[in-house]
């Protein structure tokens, strides 16, 4: 029986959505006011799922404890108050979208993650604006 575990997370975080090989005018035309060159921010919110069979020995699919500790070290201590174009080097040759940081995000844990269990990530930008990611 597959079961899936989630655990809820949330980091603060500032970003300019831009490309450096294009014009102010196209980022500007392409991205509008998230090209602000002062950057702007977020409050980020993150639901990360593991998906797996039941342990019998302790009836946990995983130990949310270790999922949030995972959670708290690749991806809070990595990104809350930080600049991602500035501070985060995963984001120096990568227009920090929703949808890439979901992407880093994803990959960040699935390499912590036993390959056993599936792996989804889900991460609000606003309360109505979200990306969800489940791998390749």
């Amino acid at each position: 029986m597959r079961v899936t575990i989630s655990r809820k997370a949330h980091f603060n975080a500032a970003h300019r959505l831009y490309r450096k090989d294009w014009t102010f005018e196209k980022n500007d035309l392409i991205f509008g006011k998230c090209n602000n060159p002062n950057y702007h921010g977020h409050n980020y919110e993150l639901i990360v799922n593991v998906t797996g069979e039941i342990d019998p020995e302790t009836g946990f699919v995983m130990d949310v404890k270790i999922l949030a500790d995972l959670i708290k070290e690749e991806v809070e201590n990595k990104f809350d108050h930080k600049n991602l174009n500035l501070d985060v080097a995963d984001f120096q040759d990568l227009n920090p979208t929703a949808e890439n940081i979901v992407v880093v995000i994803w990959n960040k844990l699935r390499a912590k993650i036993e390959n056993k269990y599936d792996l989804e990530v889900v991460l609000f930008e606003t309360p109505r604006n979200f990306v969800t990611y489940k791998g390749l």
